[in-house]
């Protein structure tokens, strides 16, 4: 705003003087407004996917309970992406359970257990065909990644926004150097020297 009102009475002022000041304005404006109400806009709508997506995972996975076979491997932290908590301490083993329709499963899971040795009791997270699934995101992950969605999309707006801006007065800078550089060019090499009519 200071550039645009400096520009306003200025003798001095060129034409691209005055654009570049309101090109700064609305690219102020544009950070200002339009980047944030972007970054919100993705993130309700992602928010939005990703809590039904919570609700489908939630419907189509159960809670079962298995039969530790025996031990595949030792407990270690483990990332999971579908739980806010982060890692967590998780160990290997092979494991029988019924699925809903009554026929016996075995297949290698992962649990969260500390006690794993063979004959002990787990929960296992099982698809309603009673498959071994991954366990269901839940919900404060799913608005965490929302919500940085919603950031990176303000973020992405607020880069193009300045990158055109700076773009834009770049090309404004050559033009008026190339200008310049014909104007000088049009005054000749006797520029400034005395009895050349000048």
């Amino acid at each position: 705003m200071a550039g645009v009102w400096r520009w306003r009475h200025n003798p001095l002022r060129r034409a691209t003087d005055r654009f570049e000041a309101w090109l700064a304005l609305v690219a102020f404006l544009l950070l200002m407004l339009a980047a944030p109400a972007l970054g919100w806009l993705c993130g309700a709508r992602t928010d939005a996917a990703l809590t039904a997506s919570v609700r489908a995972q939630r419907a189509d996975r159960h809670l079962s309970t298995a039969v530790v076979v025996r031990r595949l491997a030792a407990s270690r932290l483990v990332p999971d992406p579908e739980i806010s908590t982060g890692r967590m301490a998780r160990t290997e083993v092979v494991a029988r359970w019924h699925a809903p329709d009554g026929s016996a499963r075995t297949a290698a899971v992962t649990t969260a257990s500390r006690n794993a040795k063979p004959g002990t009791k787990v929960w296992v997270w099982t698809d309603r065909e009673g498959d071994p699934a991954p366990r269901p995101m839940d919900l404060p992950t799913a608005h965490t990644h929302a919500a940085l969605a919603g950031f990176g999309a303000a973020m992405l707006a607020a880069l193009l926004i300045e990158c055109g801006r700076r773009l834009t007065v770049r090309r404004m800078t050559r033009r008026r150097y190339e200008r310049l550089d014909r104007a000088w060019a049009a005054a000749g090499p006797d520029w400034g020297r005395t009895g050349t009519g000048s």
